[in-house]
């Protein structure tokens, strides 16, 4: 199998990774026996009637990917750049936002550097932030683990979320080029994290082999994390997701559908999924119902493909490019409507069925 090109490679990656956030969203936090009971049948937006929106994880992604283009992928500019636009994120009143994440991006606000504003955590952020770095950067390893570095402690300083986003920057990576090999892909991170790496090369050794005999991404899922779905632990997000990815590695529909139907922490599970397996596909291997579905603005996915042709021309010139801006206030106005929806979404959920 081939590779794609780079443009394309990032433009699937990027909404990919949005329409998979859109899909979870309406079913994070629920548990999957309930969310089967909650779940439209074929998969379809939900949020707001047939229509989906973002969260979180496409919102960093996205200034992930607008960092890169900035900076051109220098690691301390980068960290900086990411850091100012992570404080301007939450001041314009994100809805959804990690406990660890918060507590970092409030450090940034009272002037710790971003080499010291993580706090000790192995939560999920780093892992919505490193699938655009592996496709952008892969062709590079050290640059990717730097800059996979550089965006982990920023937020998360436990050893183990560099490890988890360093793993779905490779998968990323893998995929553009038409690979699925998680085996090839922890020799890497035993190579370059030691013994940090052993447990979650274990999880995703159980993934390969359980992907390979044919079990569900659900099936696998409860058998790791139990009934209340996946976690918000990077490993166990990781492990599920590289479940996914290794079952249905250019079926993108299968991937997604298997991650969302996992419940738990469904928009991130469902968001790297996407974005690893998009990669691959490109946006013509997404369905295109998914994607009309998703009603977002400012970061909308035309936003997203403008910021991946961005992020594609600074590598491709080894040069800063000033990438789309996504306006402070128009994020501030969509935040307090899309705060109102999710308010109603909770409200929604304290009634059958249970």
């Amino acid at each position: 199998m081939g590779g794609m090109a780079r443009q394309e490679a990032l433009t699937g990656c990027l909404v990919g990774g949005a329409v998979g956030d859109a899909l979870g969203l309406p079913l994070e936090g629920i548990p999957p026996q309930r969310a089967r009971k909650f779940r439209r049948s074929p998969l379809r937006h939900a949020l707001v009637g047939r229509w989906g929106m973002v969260s979180d994880d496409t919102e960093h992604a996205a200034m992930t990917a607008a960092a890169l283009a900035v900076t051109a992928g220098e690691p301390f500019l980068f960290t900086r750049r990411l850091a100012r636009s992570l404080r301007g994120w939450l001041a314009s009143l994100p809805a959804g936002c990690g406990l660890a994440t918060g507590r970092a991006i409030l450090k940034l606000w009272l002037g710790f550097p971003p080499q010291r504003s993580g706090v000790w955590s192995a939560g999920n952020g780093p892992a919505m932030r490193a699938a655009v770095i592996g496709v952008a950067w892969g062709d590079q390893p050290q640059q990717t683990l730097d800059l996979v570095r550089a965006s982990s402690v920023l937020t998360h300083r436990d050893p183990k979320a560099t490890v988890g986003a360093h793993a779905v920057a490779l998968a990323a990576w893998q995929a553009a080029q038409g690979v699925c090999d998680p085996v090839a892909l922890g020799e890497t991170l035993r190579a370059d994290h030691g013994g940090v790496a052993e447990p979650l090369l274990e999880l995703i050794e159980r993934a390969v082999a359980s992907a390979d005999a044919r079990q569900s991404t659900p099936e696998f899922c409860h058998a790791l994390c139990g009934k209340g779905g996946v976690t918000g632990f990077i490993d166990h997000t990781v492990a599920v997701a590289m479940h996914a990815w290794r079952a249905f590695p250019e079926d993108y529909r299968q991937a997604v559908e298997g991650a969302v139907a996992c419940g738990g922490d469904t928009d991130t599970l469902a968001a790297v999924v996407g974005g690893i397996v998009g990669a691959r596909v490109g946006v013509a291997g997404i369905p295109m119902g998914w994607c009309q579905g998703v009603r977002d603005w400012p970061r909308s996915l035309g936003y997203l493909t403008r910021l991946a042709a961005v992020l594609a021309s600074s590598r491709s010139l080894g040069q800063p490019v000033v990438p789309p801006r996504a306006v402070w206030l128009f994020c501030f106005v969509r935040n307090l409507v899309f705060l109102a929806i999710v308010l109603v979404h909770g409200f929604r959920r304290l009634l059958p069925p249970y």
